[in-house]
């Protein structure tokens, strides 16, 4: 992590470089305008006027000259500041201190076959760990690829996609910073789709605007003309008639078009920052080469030939930008009251909106691949950065064997490196059903997770925690935290069951089902506990999956063991001077110590013998 504090410490002290240059540059500007004024005063003062006249456009350009770098200036400073902040976040990522970051809770879903048990989104979650994306589009893909596995050959290319972006370590951090300058986590890109695809209105008829927006502007301005050089004649009556029906027209005209005028602003107002954003992003992916298959194919979705994303997405933002221009008091856009007066004449609304539409016919079809493209650019990185920060990480092998998980050295990515215990662990056939016993607090229901997180991220494409691995491409189900709902009425005996019966119609339509159950039918008798556990046990055992089981039932482990149905783990714990002693090593067979009664014991239980 020495490289990250490396360059935070470097991005503070380029940032208070810049922060003093900008008030040099601040104070320039100022001595600039009070003497241009001076002058200027000066000269008008002694009659020089055509040296004023000559002065005062060389001052306003020195001003702009001035302003231009000033504002270039402040976009580093906040650039730098962003950079320093990147380095810092991966210092607390590496330390699992991820309460500041976005816990992704908008893609929560209790009913997903795995997320909410293995912890993918949420406070201390995958997402945070991961996230690196700066766009809303970006991260509702990045959870995509958490919740779902992709095809084999495409996570083959995306390992090395992600493994090439990992290189490119000032090239990723530019990337991100840039994006943080146009950060909206409400941007609605879905907005921006629909805006996109709604129908056109004045295109099918241009030809006939184009001639109304030139025709009647020429009648106003020759009827006002030959009104002014026949002023007292008849024909100057004449005229001014003419001249007063042009511009009724022209009130016509606009009145008819100004919904589609006012709703260009509407939209440009929700969008125009989303489209910077992406605009920006584009130009950098645009720039940089790339030698990895996925990422060529990325890059050559926004440039087809002399057509380009980014020509194309700052043609429709100066547009839009123009489009802010046009005042409209229901939304609280100022604008420019130029406008108004300046569209009466010119029928600028017109122009507007023709160039707005035309832009959406030529490029509606590909917008979505460019935002597909920026997101998918947006998930590698962070996978990238990820990848950077755990180079002892593994690219799991992806094996077309069935129901096939092998891990070296396997950990949880959620637990500090300093904290973290690995183990090794295998499951290779079909109807290979793993117990594990253990004590409570030996490690079981974290292990679990630690095999299904690990699954989840190579499914992805991402790197492992882990120092070798090879994985199937599974369909991961997980029971391990249902809870009752008061409001519908639903035990968690009741809600442990539906979980149940969803993971087994999955099985029966899917192969390479891959399950992780916690403490199964804990919500009712031991008895009928411990007789729906063996036959459950009993049935996926015979069926076309595997997975892990977690369970406190000794007598169940050793049944299920004598019956050949399942392969036995556990984890267990030792006293030592009156303290649990726990190594979270997985161990072949079934527990042998118990804790629980030493535990009640510390408690203040006084713990009897009743048998």
């Amino acid at each position: 992590m020495n490289a990250y504090q490396e360059n935070a410490d470097k991005y503070e002290i380029e940032a208070f470089r810049l922060r003093k240059l900008s008030n040099r540059i601040s104070l320039l500007r100022l001595v600039i305008l009070v003497l241009s004024v001076t002058i200027i005063v000066t000269l008008f003062h002694f009659n020089l006027v055509k040296a004023a006249l000559i002065f005062a456009p060389i001052s306003i350009t020195c001003f702009g000259i001035v302003l231009k770098r000033h504002n270039k200036i402040a976009y580093l400073i906040q650039h730098t500041s962003f950079l320093k902040g990147i380095n810092e976040s991966e210092i607390k990522r590496d330390k699992c201190e991820l309460e500041e970051f976005d816990t992704g809770v908008q893609f929560t879903n209790q009913s997903h076959p795995y997320t909410t048990d293995l912890d993918i989104f949420g406070q201390h979650s995958i997402f945070q760990l991961i996230n690196r994306t700066t766009t809303e589009s970006g991260m509702t893909l990045l959870s995509k690829w958490l919740s779902e596995s992709a095809p084999d050959s495409e996570i083959n290319e995306r390992q090395k996609a992600i493994k090439e972006l990992s290189l490119k370590f000032d090239w990723r951090q530019h990337f991100q910073a840039t994006g943080m300058h146009f950060q909206n986590k409400q941007s609605d890109y879905n907005k921006l789709i629909e805006w996109v695809e709604t129908p056109v209105a004045l295109l099918k008829h241009q030809l006939v605007y184009k001639v109304v927006a030139i025709v009647l502007p020429a009648l106003f301005f020759l009827s006002t003309y030959l009104f002014y050089v026949n002023l007292d004649s008849k024909i100057g009556v004449i005229c001014l008639s003419f001249m007063i029906l042009v511009i009724i027209a022209i009130y016509v005209v606009l009145r008819k078009v100004k919904p589609q005028a006012e709703y260009i602003v509407e939209t440009s107002t929700k969008n125009l920052k989303t489209l910077r954003g992406y605009l920006a992003l584009i130009n950098i992916i645009e720039n940089e080469e790339f030698s990895s298959k996925k990422l060529q194919e990325l890059q050559s979705n926004l440039t087809k030939g002399k057509y380009s994303a980014y020509n194309e997405t700052k043609r429709i933002c100066n547009l839009l930008e123009f489009s802010h221009q046009r005042p409209i008091r229901k939304i609280a856009i100022g604008g420019n009251y130029f406008y108004p007066l300046l569209n009466s004449f010119f029928l600028i609304d017109i122009y507007l909106i023709i160039a707005t539409e035309k832009w959406k016919i030529k490029n509606k079809a590909f917008l979505k691949l460019w935002i597909n493209a920026i997101s998918e650019f947006e998930v590698i990185n962070s996978f990238a950065g990820f990848c950077y920060s755990n180079p002892l990480y593994t690219f799991p092998k992806i094996t077309e064997k069935n129901c096939y998980v092998h891990f070296e050295s396997l950990g949880h990515p959620l637990i500090n490196s300093n904290n973290r215990i690995c183990n090794d662990f295998q499951s290779d056939k079909y109807g290979d059903v793993i117990i594990i016993t253990g004590s409570n607090m030996a490690g079981k229901s974290t292990f679990l997770r630690t095999v299904g997180v690990n699954i989840v991220l190579a499914l992805a494409g991402a790197p492992c925690c882990a120092k070798n691995g090879q994985v199937s491409n599974l369909k991961l189900f997980t029971s391990m935290r249902t809870q009752d709902n008061l409001q519908n009425g639903i035990s968690s005996f009741y809600a442990e069951l539906n979980r149940i019966e969803k993971m087994l119609k999955l099985i029966e339509n899917n192969q390479n089902i891959y399950f992780l159950l916690d403490e199964m039918f804990k919500g009712t008798n031991s008895e009928d506990r411990h007789k729906g556990g063996f036959s459950l046990i009993n049935q996926l055992s015979k069926l076309k999956t595997s997975g892990i089981m977690a369970t406190h039932d000794i007598e169940l482990a050793k049944l299920t063991e004598s019956r050949k149905l399942v392969t036995n783990y556990s984890f267990n714990s030792e006293m030592i001077n009156d303290s649990m002693i726990f190594n979270y090593k997985l161990h072949n067979g079934i527990c042998y110590d118990f804790n629980a009664s030493q535990l009640m014991k510390k408690s203040g239980i006084e713990i009897i013998n009743y048998i």
